[in-house]
């Protein structure tokens, strides 16, 4: 058996990124058990220095600004408030950008061609919206671009840096895009469509005339296209695919070229390339990396040095340093070498039909050395409108490790698979969604792989309400639960959200319900209203500073059942917010699920 703590420890070394000039390496490391910034020379010459000192709280992510700064960002307690700050390589003092309690920055674009500023948003003057600034890096200076109306979600720039355009919600559920050709004039309205049709700028093509746009209007499958920004016009579709959305693109910004697209598939990505030097990048490096799954970290300006991230799913992965010239990978660093890949589960992609026919893909994890009959720990993925993926889960391994089958399913809703597939989701909460569950449990259990009498239901966040969904409306499929920050109530799940939330509450009630309109419906799917239903043993836990998922909607779950005198278990941490970051929680967590699961599974 490995010990618990080798599948959560964090790698001594991850994140990597190259500075623009590729001389330098930057990477997060534990610090007194907190993910600090580091950096080392590419040719060895020097030790590596740590840049910051964060004792509290782990960096939330970090970036190259030019070759001379990093930024990186940072919350407290996990209210994911994040502030600003940047670093230099060489003096390794800090500089508090936007240190304002109670406000949330974005970073629009980082302006690489553009010395010591920065674009970000701030929802400073209001916290429900936005506004762009120009950051001057060298003074902190803030200077306003303009004011957020009320209803814009995003701004874009083009590739000179200048905010060209914006999406925005009007009447609640129709979604904008404004633009403008030049930062002179005012944003104006160009396409108004309901939210469930999308248009989404991805990228100004080189001549900052044209976009290149993912969008479903007029087919379900989200298809990059080239689009006239001024008017939302398609001039050419690029690339669609059958069964999957378009995921992302690749673009080179030393050539202006377009170089490939992406979807996430069931198992391995599909790819489709523009380029025919990528094309054979790829095909070189396929041969290089002898058939494991890879894809590049980061490259420098130059385009001459690569990181590549080669991983799979009995593998948390490793990190090469790829020079386009030499064309050898050199290993970097491997994110957690005391796993032995033959100690750990296979991942095993399988679909099964719903009740009412719709196809769900989904992954079988099994202990080593497989089997039939199994306990087994069925997770639905959080969201709820994003999805699983074929790779590696220190979860997942970690209970495989201790004897129990793992079943993850991207139930309706799931992102990727299309628009009918994500509006089949739209009010389903509890209904449809929690049947595309139960009936993956159904499948493994006539197939005979799960042992009917052992199953256990955990999940995060929607997971959580999906598991107290299990526990209240299919109790006799469950013979315990686990709740991780997980909605409990519909209704005070409305009336809680964050405040940047509040202008797509309109679009919210399209997707899970209406409290006025569907009142009888999410008062029928809310377990905290059928905690008399729950008999089973129960686990929650719950960060104190949860901005999404609000500590009362677990308190109100555990006062209902302990009224009861049902067994329910409680772990509430002060210093985390929607999930455990610290690593001192992370493994109180884990020990706790364990010793729960051996009790109850």
């Amino acid at each position: 058996m490995i010990p618990l703590e080798d599948f959560f420890r964090p790698s001594d070394e991850s994140a990597f990124q190259l500075s623009p000039d590729g001389q330098y390496i930057s990477y997060l490391a534990p610090w007194h058990d907190r993910l600090n910034l580091c950096v080392r020379r590419v040719d060895g010459n020097d030790a590596p220095r740590r840049l910051t000192a964060e004792t509290e709280r782990s960096l939330a992510g970090y970036c190259w600004k030019g070759n001379d700064r990093l930024l990186f960002v940072k919350d407290t307690g996990g209210d994911e408030n994040y502030q600003l700050y940047g670093v230099s390589p060489e003096s390794g003092e800090p500089q508090a950008y936007t240190a304002f309690k109670g406000v949330r920055t974005q970073i629009i674009d980082s302006l690489d061609h553009v010395p010591d500023c920065v674009l970000i948003a701030l929802n400073r003057r209001n916290p429900e919206v936005f506004d762009p600034y120009r950051l001057d890096l060298r003074t902190g200076e803030l200077t306003l671009l303009c004011e957020n109306p009320g209803n814009i979600q995003g701004w874009m720039t083009d590739h000179a840096g200048r905010l060209r355009a914006a999406s925005a919600i009007v009447d609640g559920v129709n979604t904008q895009l404004l633009y403008r050709d030049t930062e002179d004039e005012p944003f104006r309205p160009v396409l108004t469509t309901n939210f469930r049709e999308r248009v989404d700028f991805l990228l100004f093509t080189a001549d900052n005339r044209k976009v290149y746009a993912a969008t479903n209007r007029g087919r379900d499958k989200m298809a990059l296209v080239l689009m006239d920004p001024a008017t939302c016009k398609e001039e050419e579709v690029l690339f669609e695919h059958e069964r999957y959305d378009v995921a992302s693109i690749s673009y080179s910004e030393r050539r202006g070229k377009l170089l490939g697209v992406f979807c996430s598939g069931h198992k391995d990505p599909v790819r489709h390339y523009f380029d025919a030097d990528e094309a054979a990048l790829r095909a070189r490096l396929e041969q290089h990396f002898g058939g494991r799954r890879f894809g590049m970290a980061d490259v420098d300006k130059a385009e001459e040095n690569y990181l590549f991230f080669v991983g799979g799913d009995r593998t948390r992965g490793s990190y090469y340093f790829y020079n386009i010239k030499e064309d050898r990978p050199h290993l970097i660093a491997r994110l957690a070498p005391w796993l032995s890949e033959d100690e750990l589960s296979a991942m095993e992609p399988f679909t099964y039909t719903t009740r009412d026919g719709l196809s769900i893909e989904a992954y079988l994890s099994r202990p080593q050395g497989g089997g039939e009959n199994l306990p087994l720990v069925v997770i639905p993925h959080g969201g709820p409108w994003a999805r699983d993926h074929w790779g590696f889960s220190s979860e997942v391994q970690f209970l495989c490790n201790r004897g129990y089958s793992v079943l993850q399913m991207n139930f309706r809703g799931s992102t990727g698979y299309g628009r009918q597939f994500l509006e089949a989701s739209y009010k389903e909460w509890g209904g449809r969604m929690q049947d595309d569950v139960t009936d993956g449990v159904q499948y493994l259990i006539s197939q005979g792989i799960a042992n009917p009498s052992r199953i256990a239901i955990y999940g995060g966040s929607y997971g959580g309400y999906a598991a107290l969904c299990g526990l209240c409306f299919t109790p006799e499929l469950y013979c315990c639960g686990v709740d991780y920050c997980g909605v409990s109530n519909l209704f005070t799940f409305m009336q809680t959200i964050p405040p940047y939330w509040r202008p797509m509450l309109e679009m919210m009630y399209e997707q899970v319900g209406d409290p006025e309109q569907d009142h009888d419906r999410m008062a029928a799917v809310s377990p905290a209203l059928h905690a008399d239903r729950i008999t089973k043993p129960l686990f929650i836990a719950q960060g104190a500073n949860d901005p999404r998922v609000s500590k009362a909607e677990s308190d109100q779950m555990v006062e209902a059942l302990r009224g009861r005198g049902v067994q329910v278990e409680y772990m509430v941490k002060d210093d985390e917010g929607h999930g455990f970051a610290n690593i001192e929680n992370r493994l109180d967590f884990y020990r706790a699920l364990e010793a729960f699961l051996a009790k109850h599974l």
